[in-house]
């Protein structure tokens, strides 16, 4: 199985560094250094907390183009994604958004990063960016053109987004298992933060025929135990901010009990859900940095 290859425990937590805004996006404030500095805390906090892995993406990139991305990017990501590798003993993938699967490929290729997340690797989506077609077809010969291993976790019917070439989740993920060669597929919500629904994810596990599936939104120590039920593994940020606040760095404090929460759901302990509460109990009362 693909996760196994990649992470050292089953139904892997997959953190997400969400970088500042970078050069030549709108809203680039011009620091290189605080964009590092920022990267590198995320990348240790995740990482201490006990996640398996960890995404890094331009997300504060947005508005972000549909195509491919300036160079610019490019250089940074590479230059980021080679200094959290240096620093923590875990994989680490890349995300290029909004769907520049080439560049993010290019940058694990050359760094050693061992996955890639692709919003779109097949069929067509209406987003705010306009028309986005997927195009597993030039992807997958680049990779082989690179001579590289760097596996694939493609989004299915991604979030902020609607699809105009097929609504169905069960053909949606048999296409892009069978036809884009995905090595895993991603399901989220309607929106950052938002969950897949469990009759989704029922229907998703189902059809993905032994291919791994993982949560891509909307996962939080509260749910957690429900959502993992259907999914093989979770990629996680939102509810791991400082305060549970988007804008803010990730707290380490916060990755940790994502983690417990999540080991008491793999243990199916009948005292799972209140050993849980104590911890939420416990955490609540801790004072938190602000900032």
């Amino acid at each position: 199985m693909v996760l196994s290859q990649l992470f050292d425990k089953p139904k892997p937590i997959i953190g997400v560094v969400h970088l500042l805004p970078l050069p030549t996006s709108p809203r680039w404030a011009g620091s290189f250094k605080e964009v590092i500095d920022r990267a590198e805390q995320e990348a240790t906090a995740l990482a201490a907390g006990g996640v398996q892995g960890i995404l890094i993406e331009n997300f504060f990139d947005a508005p972000f183009t549909k195509g491919s991305v300036d160079p610019a990017i490019v250089s940074v990501m590479s230059l980021v994604v080679q200094r959290v590798i240096q620093m923590v003993d875990l994989p680490v993938g890349i995300n290029v958004l909004r769907n520049d699967g080439r560049s993010a490929m290019a940058i694990a290729a050359c760094v050693g990063a061992q996955f890639i997340r692709v919003n779109v690797l097949t069929g067509v989506m209406a987003t705010d960016q306009g028309i986005i077609e997927g195009d597993a077809y030039n992807l997958l010969r680049y990779r082989r053109e690179l001579g590289c291993d760097v596996k694939i976790f493609a989004d299915v019917l991604v979030k902020h987004a609607q699809p105009l070439s097929q609504p169905n989740l069960t053909l949606a993920i048999q296409d892009t298992i069978h036809r884009g060669l995905a090595d895993a597929i991603v399901l989220s919500g309607w929106s950052t933060g938002d969950p897949p629904q469990s009759e989704a994810l029922r229907e998703a596990i189902a059809a993905c025929g032994g291919t791994p599936m993982l949560i891509g939104s909307g996962a939080n120590w509260e749910n957690i135990s429900q959502l993992i039920e259907y999914a093989d593994g979770v990629i996680v940020s939102s509810s791991l901010k400082r305060h549970g606040k988007l804008q803010l760095p990730i707290d380490p404090i916060r990755v940790s009990r994502f983690v417990e929460s999540m080991r008491l759901a793999l243990d199916g302990s009948d005292n799972a859900t209140k050993a849980n509460a104590k911890l939420g109990e416990k955490l609540s009362h801790t004072s938190l940095p602000v900032g």
